[in-house]
């Protein structure tokens, strides 16, 4: 990453103060879980993709158990239940 690209904190940091001001005054309902949902699914996808579909890889570069990595694809759709 280059010393003029925002770091991943700061685009994080812009994109939720976008968020509440879209709100407009309206509170926030599951925030922590709105937005975790929304940051794991690209993650899991650009990390997979990287991978090679490989989960066992995937799971490791993630610091989670492969099983765990699977459920969390099964849940984002990324994967078959099978």
């Amino acid at each position: 990453m280059s010393s003029s690209s925002p770091s991943l904190q700061d685009c994080v940091r812009q994109s939720v103060s976008e968020f509440f001001n879209d709100l407009d005054g309206t509170e926030p309902a599951n925030l922590y879980d709105m937005l975790v949902a929304a940051v794991e699914k690209p993650l899991l996808e650009v990390v997979m993709a990287q991978a090679q579909n490989n989960q066992s890889r995937a799971a490791q570069w993630l610091g989670l158990n492969r099983n765990t990595l699977r459920k969390k694809l099964v849940e984002h759709q990324l994967i078959d239940r099978s």
